[in-house]
């Protein structure tokens, strides 16, 4: 097979060749949102010609606008430094004020009309497109508040709320963290120190978890302060909303029920007990009573191989195959035309992510590659997201935007299905319990540590309604919640690992956890379906992402998958899959 050479670093100037061709791109979305604004202030709202016209230009500003800030986004993550990139993200966030204020003023309209003319506008064939969504806003109208108090809040928000979130991903990437390596003192971002998680060598291990953990203590006061004030923000705005429950918000933008919501975590819990054994096992491989966070990722083999970049991406590429050429095509298509920044450097970013860029129907990634297993999953992970993006090209504007449940659906779809072409593919014990041991970390990862993530995020919000919480209490909550959540079977948890998770600061929405074990769980039983469909799943695929905005995931799964999701039977089936595979792995263990 022929050998190819994958570019690490991205192409953004493809996208934007200069910060003037963006800050053009800028005015010219300002300049929509001001016809929006007159154009809204005088349509006909009972006409659904002219409400599809209103529509169709939210949609339009909407692919404009995440053009900008997937822009802005990148160019901060390869430096968070970069003084013009941080002036331009200051410029997107408040023009996506300014947007949110233009949609919040058609919203305005749509719910002053009566019961009988709302039907009778949905029943027009001009909006059949938007028949959901507008549903989807009517019910959020009772969050809605005057149109003097929703511009007072979302002017506030750009330098309160939104700049906290943003101040995070900033400091963040300014963390350097000194740890001995290879004889030498090496400075290192927070994505490269998280990263020596995997080494093979323990000392590297737990001298990389000692480093991070005292990084962080030096700034969790600093720290604590921007998450308070990111959730002090938040309470306060769902307070003059009406708003009780701050989990109320989350359910509706992942279009998912609370009592889905219940039922998955109550099946999660009845099936943890195997994978404490997992735990419990590991531990005892290491002499440990219980197993040490440090040695969570490590390496099943002691001399784990190493896989180039290229390597990977060419693995990538092959299994995506094996879903459907659009897949396969796609995958090399991005490597090939640069989308993905891999570098293994400082001064990035420390989480990896994917940032779409609708108007010219791409994505870009952004990640530290470090040739380990892990490293290969994540950046299947992203590139599930980016193939998802890639499927919402011939959907409208507004329609584009599908719930966090479902995107992280798509990536771990992507990730399962490189792990397990990596599973069938070993011929050798050894090889197999690697494998094994891969994915049971995140059969883990999954069921507790986003459990355990999910437990604070909700007791955190209790406690902060009550006032200021300090980082000593909340790293008494992360432990807590991280004992109950892994049933008391991990040693030494990362107590601090409230600061370097960014999902408690992204400002859009609070519980960005859940949805990861939803999309685990869900893209088990698509997997499930690639294998029993063969050359017709990739279409039938295609077409759930394609719906992905256009209904509740409740209506999605049954129609795609005919499966209700409110039912323990639809998440214990995804769960035993997982659980089979922890009494695999033990098995191998004994030499069964």
């Amino acid at each position: 097979m022929q050998k190819h050479k994958y570019p690490q670093k991205w192409d953004l100037d493809s996208l934007f060749k200069t910060l003037g061709e963006l800050a053009q791109h800028i005015a010219l979305t300002e300049h929509m949102v001001d016809n929006l604004v007159a154009e809204a202030e005088t349509a006909n709202i009972h006409n659904p010609y002219e409400t599809k016209k209103l529509l169709d230009s939210l949609g339009d500003i909407r692919i404009h606008l995440s053009q900008a800030s997937s822009f802005t986004a990148c160019l901060i993550a390869q430096n968070s430094r970069d003084p013009d990139a941080l002036s331009l993200q200051g410029k997107t966030a408040a023009l996506n004020s300014r947007y949110d204020k233009s949609e919040k003023l058609v919203q305005s309209k749509m719910t002053t009309l009566t019961s009988d003319a709302w039907e009778q506008l949905l029943a027009a064939e001009e909006l059949d497109d938007y028949r959901f969504l507008l549903n989807e806003w009517r019910k959020k109208a009772k969050w809605q508040l005057s149109e003097k108090e929703e511009k007072l809040l979302a002017d506030l928000s750009v330098d309160g709320y939104h700049a906290w979130g943003q101040f995070y991903q900033t400091l963040m990437s300014s963390i350097k963290i000194s740890i001995q390596l290879d004889g030498t003192e090496k400075e290192m971002s927070v994505g490269q120190a998280i990263n020596l998680r995997s080494h093979p060598d323990r000392t590297v291990r737990k001298r990389a978890h000692d480093a991070l953990e005292g990084a962080l203590k030096e700034k969790e006061e600093l720290f604590a302060k921007v998450l308070n004030h990111i959730a002090g923000f938040r309470l306060e705005m769902y307070k003059r909303r009406g708003i009780d429950n701050v989990l109320e918000v989350p359910l509706q933008e992942n279009r998912i029920t609370k009592e889905t919501l219940v039922t998955m975590w109550n099946a999660v819990t009845k099936y943890k007990a195997v994978f404490a054994g997992y735990l419990d096992h590991k531990a005892k491989l290491f002499g440990n009573d219980k197993l040490q966070s440090y040695d969570f990722w490590a390496p099943a083999t002691s001399t784990p191989q190493e896989i180039p970049f290229d390597e990977a991406a060419e693995f990538i590429i092959e299994h995506f195959g094996a879903l459907g050429t659009e897949m396969k095509d796609f995958a090399r298509h991005a490597f090939e035309n640069r989308w993905v920044e891999a570098e293994d450097r400082s001064g990035k970013a420390g989480s990896a992510f994917c940032a779409g860029f609708p108007l010219s129907g791409e994505s870009r990634i952004s990640m530290t590659y470090g040739r380990s297993i892990s490293n290969v999953l994540t950046l299947a992970h992203e590139l599930g997201h980016a193939f998802h993006n890639h499927t919402m090209k011939p959907v409208g504007g507004l329609n584009r935007y599908y719930p966090m449940s479902l995107a992280e659906t798509a990536s771990t779809f992507s990730e399962l299905a490189i792990l397990n072409a990596a599973y069938e593919k070993a011929d050798s014990w050894e090889d197999k319990r690697f494998i094994l041991d891969e994915k049971l970390k995140r059969s883990v990862m999954n069921f507790m540590n986003i459990h355990a993530r999910f437990l604070f995020e909700e007791r955190f919000y209790k406690e902060r309604q009550s006032g200021y919480v300090p980082a000593e209490r909340l790293n008494k909550l992360m432990r807590e919640a991280m004992d109950e959540a892994y049933m008391d079977s991990f040693g030494s948890p990362s107590a601090r690992s409230w600061i370097w998770t960014p999902h408690f600061y992204l400002t859009k929405s609070p519980f960005y956890n859940f949805p990861y074990t939803f999309g685990y769980l869900f893209s088990q039983s698509i997997y499930a379906s690639a294998k029993t469909k063969g050359p017709e799943f990739e279409k039938s695929y295609i077409n759930l992402l394609r719906d992905s905005g256009k209904m509740t995931v409740e209506e999605l799964v049954m129609q795609h998958l005919g499966g209700d999701i409110t039912t323990p039977g639809f998440w214990e089936k995804g769960l035993q899959l997982c659980a089979r595979e922890a009494e695999e792995f033990l098995g191998l263990d004994n030499g069964l």
